[in-house]
């Protein structure tokens, strides 16, 4: 539980693979699961391991980890990203069609537009600029409220909601804190209740438009709509604001990469895909132990909680050469996990990366060179769970 080490995990992980691949944590009903191959075997066994997010790990009041039920947050928590068939293929099935199919590419010229407005306002900073506040937490907030179907105006409420409601998971608060923060996201989903009803007069082209069709149409419960909407605003808050912001820092902190990038823009793809592979949003989730089984060779009982480290196995060099590297010309770059895989693959990834693509591809039209602050270095949210900067300045020379 000790801060530093979830700031530069990665020697942890190392360790975790090496000797301990499931490692069961001492005193607690609690695994950690480190390495490529059994990450990818829990994932595939949905007998044994169920998707509920019915325990969170927080820090007792001797310092020490402890788990905490998620029943206590009410609706919501077994919802979309943490649901199990078949009420997760329902949630997906409302959901998809309209994030993917029907919106998408159609959002490109307005999320280049927000990317615009948010550049501007980082060029006003002058020399020195606040990366993340600036550029990586408000474009998707702009974007998946938009998306979703709030007022414009709303997405400042929407980047605090998705931002603070990832403290939740952070794994490093006491039971009190995340206490007063369910009580905020207590608000954020009577927000969108109040939304959903509204949208459900005349439903429009967006997702609330689509659940509240859901729910008249008896697809989709009004408590499952909301924690669908929750889950949508939180993750794609949450995790595109982390890509934008470690990608933008990789290119800071290595000039022979940014001339790289710089002098080929058709690179960013794969770099992005490396970048998120290296510093993964969501350093993993968690999942439920349904019966008694094994997972490699270690015997798990029902009701433990399975945490799967999606950032360990994405360094795993059993199954990346150079793991710890950016290598833009890997062989397949979308062998990662940092979206998922499977039945759970992240639904707005294409929407994280279309995003992330748009900022890093402005961000090199718009400067000559940009470098990490040498008197001001990065700072990272304080989480075992998000890999997220809440401080990222930068020197940038502007043309």
């Amino acid at each position: 539980m000790d801060a530093d080490v979830w700031a530069d995990p990665y020697p942890f992980f190392d360790r975790l693979r090496r000797e301990h691949p499931v490692w069961l944590v001492p005193g607690l009903d609690l695994a950690f699961v480190a390495t490529h191959e059994l990450v990818l075997d829990a994932l595939r066994r949905i007998d044994d391991f169920s998707n509920h997010l019915d325990v969170l790990v927080i820090t007792g009041d001797d310092g020490s980890p402890a788990l905490l039920r998620t029943d206590q947050f009410g609706e919501g928590t077994t919802t979309l990203a943490t649901a199990d068939p078949p009420e997760h293929t329902t949630h997906r099935r409302v959901v998809f069609p309209e994030l993917v199919s029907r919106r998408m590419e159609a959002m490109r010229a307005e999320i280049e537009s927000f990317v615009d407005e948010q550049l501007a306002a980082a060029r006003s900073q002058g020399r020195r600029v606040e990366w993340v506040n600036s550029v990586a937490h408000p474009v998707p907030a702009r974007v998946i409220a938009r998306l979703i179907g709030l007022p414009d105006q709303d997405w400042p409420l929407v980047m605090k909601w998705a931002l603070h409601g990832g403290l939740l998971l952070a794994g490093l608060l006491k039971a009190e804190t995340i206490a007063s923060i369910s009580e905020e996201a207590q608000e954020a989903g009577a927000y969108l209740w109040a939304k959903l009803v509204e949208a459900g007069d005349a439903p429009g082209n967006d997702l609330l438009g689509v659940c509240a069709q859901a729910v008249a149409d008896g697809d989709l419960a009004v408590g499952d709509a909301i924690g669908t909407l929750t889950v949508l605003l939180g993750a794609g808050g949450e995790s595109t604001a982390s890509l934008i912001g470690n990608a933008v820092r990789m290119l800071a902190a290595n000039p022979p990469l940014q001339e790289q990038v710089r002098s080929d823009h058709g690179l960013i793809p794969n770099f992005l895909e490396e970048a998120v592979r290296l510093e993964s949003p969501f350093r993993g989730h968690y999942r439920q132990t349904k019966r008694d089984c094994e997972l490699g060779g270690v015997a798990l009982k029902a009701g433990t909680t399975v945490f799967l480290l999606w950032s360990s196995a994405n360094r795993d060099p059993a199954e990346f050469d150079r793991p710890d590297e950016v290598v833009l010309n890997r062989p397949i770059a979308r062998s990662h996990l940092a979206f998922g895989r499977g039945i759970h693959h992240c639904v707005g990834a294409p929407l994280a990366r279309l995003e992330s693509l748009c900022s890093i591809e402005r961000l090199l039209q718009e400067t000559d060179w940009f470098t990490l602050a040498d008197d001001d270095p990065p700072q990272w949210e304080n989480s075992i769970f998000v890999r997220r900067h809440h401080h990222l300045p930068l020197d940038v020379d502007w043309n």
